[in-house]
């Protein structure tokens, strides 16, 4: 993933979950799962997360600890209806960003496992 943050850089990445999150607020499935006074923080977390992932900035790490993304999402019900809008909403940020390869495949991969990780409920 390391060529991500070379191809994109840590500015292009946050203005990537910007995007995401600009739909996520917006969005009548995932939108409810999110703190109305919490919407920077959470978009800031996800953006640190994916710097760290990426091999950027260790900002997640110092603050957060190890990512433990099933633990922390357990609160929330995540089937296969929250995965695929999830990764429908991050297709269009990333499209609208004009994110491409290599970067463009490497994180379409990283998000669908991750996301399909994060379900905790079937169907």
């Amino acid at each position: 993933m390391n060529e991500v943050h070379e191809q994109l850089g840590e500015v292009e990445l946050r203005e990537l979950v910007a995007a995401f999150y600009r739909r996520v607020r917006e969005d009548d499935l995932l939108a409810p799962m999110y703190s109305e006074s919490d919407w920077q923080g959470a978009q800031e977390r996800l953006a640190d997360f994916l710097l760290y992932r990426c091999g950027g900035s260790q900002k997640y790490i110092e603050e957060r600890g190890h990512p433990r993304l099933r633990m922390r999402h357990m609160p929330f019900r995540i089937g296969e209806a929250e995965r695929d809008r999830w990764l429908q909403l991050m297709g269009e940020a990333m499209a609208e960003q004009a994110i491409t390869d290599p970067a463009a495949g490497l994180l379409t991969d990283f998000f669908a496992q991750t996301a399909d990780f994060m379900r905790n409920q079937e169907g």
